[in-house]
């Protein structure tokens, strides 16, 4: 079978395209802009990937090798860039699917239990502990990862494997197309709300997630949030459940590391503290504390909840004579309109903010773009005296270097790491830690 991927090098999309790879499926697919990932993709042996999303582009694959599925990413859906593939495929009678049809489909074939991540923040890290943990285990194990990693591919398809862990995104409400066996939610805020207009509907997309989990892993007070009732599928995690037995850095970590023990305990049966034991050697991955260079992170982060647990994280590794030092990308006009009036306590602990332009996406034209001047007036009297507004170019560069070279930590709070947004040109600019 031939599917094209449109949107290749997106976060959801491209580990998809390498666990269908990895499958024996013939892989091809598009994207709008050239990438990390989609370099990653054709260094793996998927060769049929071209930039630019048109239905000439789109027709020349197609009689070269008849596609018989195009799976679309959610991005695609949102800004249209790849709505002439999409028409084109119609047309021509090519199965077209959102990314949850075909995984399900992968799901079915090779009998694999799914155990899923979910949340407003921490997905991305529970999973990443959650593949570290069976792989250390030695339990077989397919996957999905959205970030790099030392120690797994990005995407992973074992023969051997009955569990298949994944990051159920409630954007485009995508986790509401999955019953997993096995559930943990790893925290609860709200946020996309260009999907949920209220925090209601946010609230009854994982209740409706929940019900149809076999079961689910969930801590006391995002529970609570949800007004969950009390159920045998569900396990809460009491909040004052003692997460220092994980020796990691930052609590957030602590926490998703417990909740993960915990439920890979009840799938596995082994002893909590061997698990505890395992967590506290993760190592990691992309884009979360990521050294780019001496005393330079990179980090993403775009909701307070994902900032606050990022500084949380950096006070606990610098020493008490350096500063902290945060360098802030938003991500979407969309959720800054949401967000300007969360952002006044959210820095605390730092002690010198650069707030670079929000990254565009999925937006909504009718709204005025909020300016990094417009976003520090909200914040409070002693944010706004160490807030800068500032752009990617030279003179933030010269003030990084800066800070590096009097000794500071400086977390880049990043949008993500495809294109030309923060996280690329600090790589490209100050080198990657060797």
């Amino acid at each position: 079978m031939h599917i094209f991927f449109s949107g290749i090098g997106g976060s959801g999309i491209g580990p998809l395209a390498e666990i269908a790879h990895q499958m024996g499926y013939q892989v091809s697919g598009s994207d709008k802009q050239a990438s990390r990932a989609i370099d990653h993709l054709r260094a793996i042996g998927i060769n049929g990937i071209h930039i630019g999303q048109s239905a000439e582009q789109i027709a020349a694959v197609h009689a070269a090798a008849p596609i018989d599925w195009l799976v679309y990413s959610s991005a695609v859906a949102f800004e249209g860039v790849g709505a002439p593939e999409i028409e084109f495929a119609r047309a021509n009678g090519v199965r077209v699917s959102k990314r949850d049809e075909l995984l399900n489909e992968m799901l079915g074939q090779h009998r694999l239990d799914m155990i899923a991540v979910a949340g407003t923040h921490g997905k991305t890290t529970t999973v990443a502990m959650t593949v570290w943990t069976l792989l250390s285990l030695g339990v077989p194990v397919s996957y999905l990862l959205s970030a790099e990693t030392t120690f797994a591919k990005m995407a992973s398809f074992d023969p051997a494997s009955r569990y298949f862990v994944y990051e159920a995104d409630e954007f485009d409400r995508n986790f509401l197309h999955f019953s997993p066996g096995v559930a943990l939610i790893s925290g609860i805020g709200y946020d996309h709300q260009e999907i949920f207009p209220t925090v209601d509907d946010y609230n009854a997309a994982f209740h409706q997630f929940i019900a149809q989990t076999g079961r689910t892993f969930i801590w006391q007070d995002d529970a609570e949030r949800l007004d969950l009732g009390s159920s045998p599928a569900v396990t809460m995690l009491p909040e004052d459940t003692d997460a220092s037995v994980v020796r990691l850095a930052g609590r957030f970590n602590r926490r998703d590391a417990m909740l993960v023990a915990t439920a890979v305990q009840a799938t596995t049966g082994d002893p909590l503290p061997r698990l505890t034991d395992v967590l506290s050697q993760f190592p990691g991955l992309g884009e979360r504390m990521e050294p780019i260079a001496p005393g330079l992170y990179s980090n993403y982060a775009h909701t307070p909840e994902k900032i606050v647990a990022a500084i949380d994280a950096a006070l606990e590794l610098k020493r008490p004579d350096q500063r902290l030092v945060v360098v802030y990308e938003p991500l979407t006009n969309r959720r800054q309109h949401f967000l300007q009036d969360s952002y006044p306590h959210v820095f605390d602990g730092v002690d010198r903010l650069y707030w670079v332009p929000t990254r565009l996406a999925r937006e909504d034209p009718a709204q005025p773009v909020l300016t990094p001047s417009d976003m520090i007036a909200r914040l409070d009297d002693r944010a706004r005296a160490i807030a800068t507004p500032a752009v990617i170019g030279d003179a933030l560069k010269a003030a990084i270097a800066r800070h590096l070279q009097d000794g500071d930590i400086v977390v880049a709070m990043v949008a993500g790491g495809a294109g030309d947004g923060l996280d690329h040109w600090l790589r490209q600019t100050f080198g990657a830690v060797g």
